[in-house]
């Protein structure tokens, strides 16, 4: 069996934001432990938290989620919304697009696969 790969979230993380043309409200502050990424790059998995705001996000890649804290709102660009919280666990398929709201601090468990091209 292969070794597994722990994710260290006391190791210094690396911090982030959305670009400043997709904030809807707020100044939204990120930071993402990653854990692991493939050598092609493709696909990756580790540890993101984000403080309160919101901002438009459009999906290339599929993103599977599971909340560990906190409250986030994902709202599709037609109209649907969806209420994430600690223990829901769900993905982002490609070609979603609206917003990210963090309503209360959120961490959360991610894993991302890239699509060929990409």
């Amino acid at each position: 069996m292969p070794p597994l790969i722990p994710v260290d979230t006391r190791a210094e993380p690396e911090t982030g934001a959305p670009a400043p043309d997709r904030i809807v409200a707020g100044t939204p502050q990120s930071r993402t432990w990653n854990a692991y990424e493939t050598p092609d790059g493709r696909f990756f998995s580790g540890i993101w938290e984000a403080d309160p705001g919101a901002w438009r996000i459009e999906y290339t890649e599929a993103e599977f989620c599971h909340i560990l804290d906190g409250e986030s709102r994902l709202t599709g660009e037609d109209g649907s919304v969806r209420t994430v919280r600690a223990g829901d666990a769900f993905i982002i398929p490609p070609g979603f697009k609206g917003t990210w709201e963090v309503v209360t601090r959120t961490r959360k468990h991610y894993a991302i696969y890239l699509p060929e091209g990409a």
